[in-house]
């Protein structure tokens, strides 16, 4: 099995986008650790570009990029 960082970022950042639309339909979403862990992943490859990911505008044009 593959560690998330062998995964192309694209990739995980759809997933991650498409995952995180679900959660209003599927609130166990909330609750899921591979959603919890995909998210610290993105977070950590986004500070490392420089993002404030507690700027809202800027971790979702960074998911978007």
């Amino acid at each position: 099995m593959k560690k998330l960082n062998e995964y192309p970022l694209a990739e995980l950042k759809l997933i991650y986008s498409l995952l995180h639309l679900q959660i209003i339909e599927q609130p166990a979403l909330m609750d899921s650790d591979l959603l919890q862990d995909l998210q610290r992943f993105l977070q950590s490859q986004a500070k490392q570009d420089n993002v404030d990911i507690s700027a809202h505008t800027e971790w979702a044009a960074w998911l978007r990029a």
